[in-house]
């Protein structure tokens, strides 16, 4: 049925909203992550354009489709259907050139999860990875907040790639005590690792979720 249907069927909320920011340096796969994110609802042969700024567009299934229309705006948004019941799921996709990481912390109020993207084969530049995720996780709108991060590996099927292992140790992930935290190798280009990322990150901004509808019942 394929990752996006085995991903769907783990939200069971009629009509659950999700917002996802993903960050990471220029060229370390981030648009074309969400390419395979929008691959398994389009056959459709697709060219992934690294993202100036941040960019909008609208993806439906094939059941579905009220426009095929697509006009560059604020975020990048797929609305996928699974077993009649309509589930959306928004993607902030956030350029990673040095002259728009400002533009990051604006989105931060906005979303339940963040995917930190990591070119696994780049190591010379880890040191800047590292120096922009302390960044990250010292703003103000994070600092205080459990939002669960995955941490992507990209590019596992190039040669001399880090491990997981490697990359966790290098930006000294097992500090990060107050934020759930899950990292996995992937490929954007075969798509093979981003099940298991996504499947992690889904369970726990629905158990954020829950944790937050029990309090406010209290």
């Amino acid at each position: 049925m394929g990752m996006f249907n085995n991903f769907l069927s783990l939200i069971k909320i009629n009509k659950e909203k999700m917002t996802v920011l993903v960050v990471g340096l220029n060229n370390s796969g981030k648009s074309s992550i969400i390419q395979q994110f929008k691959r398994k609802n389009d056959t459709n042969s697709y060219i992934s354009i690294p993202t100036v700024g941040f960019t909008h567009e609208e993806f439906y299934s094939k059941h579905k489709n009220p426009n095929k229309n697509h006009t560059k705006v604020n975020i990048k948004k797929i609305t996928f259907f699974y077993s009649g019941q309509g589930v959306q799921f928004s993607v902030i996709d956030m350029s990673g050139a040095w002259k728009y990481r400002n533009l990051w912390q604006h989105q931060f109020k906005n979303c339940q999860g963040l995917i930190y993207v990591i070119d696994a084969s780049d190591k010379m530049r880890m040191v800047v990875v590292k120096e922009e995720l302390d960044i990250l996780l010292q703003h103000p709108d994070l600092v205080n907040r459990s939002i669960p991060i995955l941490f992507y590996g990209n590019k596992s099927d190039c040669d001399n790639s880090l491990s997981s292992v490697n990359i966790a140790s290098a930006l000294e992930l097992t500090s990060i005590c107050d934020k759930p935290w899950h990292i996995c190798c992937c490929s954007a280009k075969t798509g093979d690792g981003l099940e298991e990322g996504v499947q992690w990150l889904i369970q726990q901004i629905r158990n954020l979720t829950h944790k937050k509808d029990k309090h406010k019942k209290k």
